[in-house]
């Protein structure tokens, strides 16, 4: 690099005090070694910053950076005379434009913000009346729905059965028939301890088609659809499309809510019940190995040992939780704001809540319906 091209500073006397600036101020050069010092230097022994005079129409390369340190050395305001040259007045027009765009205020915290408690209620309680909200609405879209089936959403509800349905029949099977395996070997050990190998049966009928079938396959749709769901969802927030559907007249609720509900609610109980027989057919396999008992004695004692309101419980809360996990999933997708770290917090908060939510619904049929489907 050649002296000319070094930054410098210069003070001449012209009508009034004038600081000229000549040679390159771009990084390349302002990094050299000792370059900042000897500016620094120069600048103590000069005019004040935005007082005096600068001519900068003598610069042979700027950019950026060294606008941003002339900006810098004048208080982050033009100097009052200031000569540039037309090719560089652009960054400091940016720069100033920069610096007159100030951040939002950070919104007042409420007397009650340190307190926890109150803050996690007040959440809570806000998320409560939204979710009730949405209820509300798929409700009236509901009947909008029945009484003009044939302007219905029926695109959009085929393509949610088979994304939601269809495509979960893989790990539902999967961890269907490994969960029968192992439940029906450990079962198996502990019976024959006692003598009661022939109640293998009752004890893995039971157990999958009333609560494992139904619990392992909305555990594995929360997972798997709930998230997209609110993915789906939050990246539209994030790309505008939501704005863009209200403004032409179409519903969030109808267009979007209502097709996503109907499907999980139509695809879950099929699923609970592709679930079962896959457990069950676990379980067969590990019965076989373990204690011997053949697969046709399995499915002849299997209607015995299972009364028939137990299927219709199964169904039942495969009905439930799929319209739950959809709800649940669409409130969390709507609530996203138009950021990416938004979008993964929904993402995570909807498949946590969904989940909770179907331990919980479980729990109530539990109580509902401890007097049904046992034999005494």
């Amino acid at each position: 690099m050649t002296i000319e091209q070094f930054p410098t500073l210069i003070l001449e006397q012209r009508e009034r005090p004038t600081i000229v600036a000549r040679g390159s101020w771009r990084v390349q050069a302002l990094a050299q070694r000792g370059v900042i010092a000897r500016l620094r230097a120069t600048l103590r022994e000069l005019p004040s910053g935005a007082q005096a005079a600068w001519d900068l129409s003598h610069i042979a390369a700027l950019d950026h950076i060294g606008a941003q340190l002339f900006w810098n050395i004048w208080g982050k305001s033009r100097p009052t005379q200031l000569a540039v040259a037309p090719a560089h007045a652009d960054f400091f027009q940016r720069i100033e434009q920069a610096g007159a765009t100030a951040l939002p205020a950070e919104p007042r915290r409420p007397w009650y913000a340190p307190l926890v408690p109150v803050r996690a209620l007040r959440n809570f309680l806000q998320h409560l009346h939204d979710f009730v909200a949405l209820i509300g609405q798929l409700v009236l879209d509901a009947g909008r729905f029945l009484a003009r089936p044939q302007l219905g959403p029926w695109k959009e509800i085929s393509a949610n059965v088979f994304h939601i349905g269809y495509q979960a029949l893989g790990i539902t099977a999967l961890v269907g028939f490994l969960i029968g395996i192992v439940l029906s070997f450990l079962s198996a050990q502990q019976l024959h301890t006692f003598g009661g190998d022939i109640y293998l049966v009752n004890l893995l009928g039971m157990s999958i088609i009333r609560e494992l079938g139904p619990m392992l396959a909305a555990i594995l749709v929360a997972g798997r659809s709930g998230s997209a769901i609110t993915a789906q969802l939050g990246v539209m927030r994030v790309t505008e499309e939501l704005d863009a559907m209200l403004v032409m007249g179409m519903p969030h609720g109808f267009r979007l809510i209502l097709p996503r509900v109907l499907a999980l609610s139509v695809s879950m109980p099929l699923l609970v019940v592709w679930t079962d027989a896959i457990a069950l057919l676990g379980g067969m396999v590990a019965a076989k190995m373990q204690l011997d008992l053949s697969m046709a004695y399995f499915l002849q004692k299997l209607p015995n040992a299972v009364p028939l309101a137990n299927y219709w419980i199964g169904l039942a809360k495969g009905v439930v939780f799929g319209a739950l996990i959809a709800l649940v999933a669409c409130h969390f997708g709507l609530r996203v704001k138009a950021n990416t770290e938004s979008l993964g917090a929904g993402t995570t908060y909807s498949v946590v809540t969904a989940i909770t939510v179907v331990i919980l619904a479980d729990a109530i049929f539990a109580i509902l319906f401890k007097g049904v489907g046992f034999r005494l």
